[in-house]
């Protein structure tokens, strides 16, 4: 294969499913340049650690980060442990609440440890921005702001909707994207990589690159926000339609297995590790009959989980759940809990930790959602008597009560 033909491979391997690209002449000059002479280039992203674990849309950018290693890129992984005491503002009606430095340093720790089930790590430089912007200094800061105005500040969505309804805005939130364009600055990024609800951000980079005279100007790559379970809205924990990677392998399979067909090719997209060509043959195959497309979201569900586990747990997920949905049997690994005589029914469930209200289980009982031993009931009042029982909620979460 020729130098052109690689080159021509890893920018289409680098486009795949992106949103936006600025600058694309500069990405294609950087991977021009590793593969001619071998010389690398920096991929800045960045994870504010507000939450301890990462779903399956955060990923995405990792994914994308790995390509970028696959082609001449050294990743840049930035954990914002300085601007996550202030809170990206991007998309929120209100001002975040400020999160205490050890949550912030133990949900730090818990990033580092799951991102390296995707990426290369002799390829990624870890990062905190507290080294750099603890040093700043007022004197810093001050100058830091003198390079933007609030007028342009003020065209952002976010904060145009919120100044227009009369709703706070501390000026905390006005430094967090200064802040975050300061990162680039420090660390001379090449390329940025972020969310397309992140482009305020990126291009604050970019701009301050620029207004310090670094010598360049990061090129930007915007990736999609991926849709959740439900096909519609983002993935999120607070909607409940994520897939966390720190998830049992039994869920993750059974979750990737419940998503539409229509988004099963999204999440192939920008998730899997097949090549676009790969791809396109697999859809042809759905296409013309001769693959049968639940065969082939098994096939991915089964690539998702061996990347957060290994081939066997996948598989031993896929025969778990072959076994309790093909053959209505109950899963080989059930947790058990004790409660006491008389319990209500639905507390019963949220002690299983089944349901996370017990409104939602009075829900889920007048919708069919819940057996007991197997056989649905209706009786929201219900209390179970001494003995041992089998609680099921829809189709994957089982739990054995023994109540004493």
């Amino acid at each position: 294969m020729s130098k052109k033909d690689e080159i021509d491979i890893a920018l289409k391997e680098i486009e795949r499913g992106v949103a936006e690209i600025i600058d694309i002449e500069r990405v294609e000059n950087l991977v021009t340049k590793y593969y001619k002479d071998g010389t690398t280039f920096t991929v800045k992203a960045g994870f504010d650690p507000t939450g301890a674990d990462l779903h399956l849309g955060h990923t995405v950018l990792l994914q994308k980060l790995k390509i970028f290693q696959n082609h001449g890129g050294v990743v840049q992984l930035l954990i914002g442990d300085f601007t996550a005491t202030i809170g990206d503002p991007t998309g929120k009606s209100e001002t975040r609440k400020v999160l205490d430095r050890d949550t912030i340093l133990a949900n730090a720790k818990t990033y580092q440890e799951q991102v390296f089930n995707i990426l290369d790590e002799s390829k990624t430089k870890v990062v905190f921005n507290s080294e750099w912007l603890d040093r700043l200094g007022a004197s810093g800061l001050v100058g830091l702001t003198t390079l933007f105005n609030v007028a342009r500040m003020l065209e952002r969505d976010d904060f145009e909707k919120r100044y227009k309804s009369g709703q706070s805005i501390s000026i905390s939130e006005f430094l967090y994207p200064l802040l975050q364009g300061y990162d680039s600055v420090e660390l001379k990024s090449d390329i940025e990589l972020g969310g397309t609800d992140q482009k305020f951000n990126l291009l604050m980079g970019r701009h301050l690159q620029r207004a310090y005279g670094i010598g360049k100007e990061q090129a930007v790559l915007m990736m999609p926000i991926l849709e959740g379970l439900d096909g519609i809205q983002k993935m999120s924990k607070s909607l409940n339609n994520y897939i966390g990677i720190t998830e049992p392998a039994k869920d993750i399979y059974a979750k990737v297995l419940s998503i539409s067909d229509e988004l099963m090719w999204r999440y192939y997209e920008v998730l899997s590790d097949k090549s676009l060509e790969e791809i396109k043959e697999i859809k042809k195959g759905v296409e013309n009959g001769s693959l049968h497309p639940k065969i082939v979201k098994e096939n991915l569900a089964l690539e998702i989980t061996t990347r957060f586990y290994n081939k066997e747990s996948a598989t031993m997920a896929k025969s778990e759940f072959d076994n309790v949905f093909k053959s209505n049997k109950l899963p080989t690994n059930i947790a058990e809990f004790e409660v006491e005589n008389g319990i209500w029914i639905c507390k019963a469930l949220v002690d299983a930790k089944l349901e996370p209200s017990t409104s939602q289980a009075r829900r889920d009982i007048k919708q069919g959602a819940v057996r007991i031993n197997q056989e649905k009931i209706s009786d929201m009042k219900m209390n179970l008597k001494v003995g041992e029982y089998i609680l099921q909620v829809g189709k994957r979460k089982f739990a054995k009560i023994k109540v004493k």
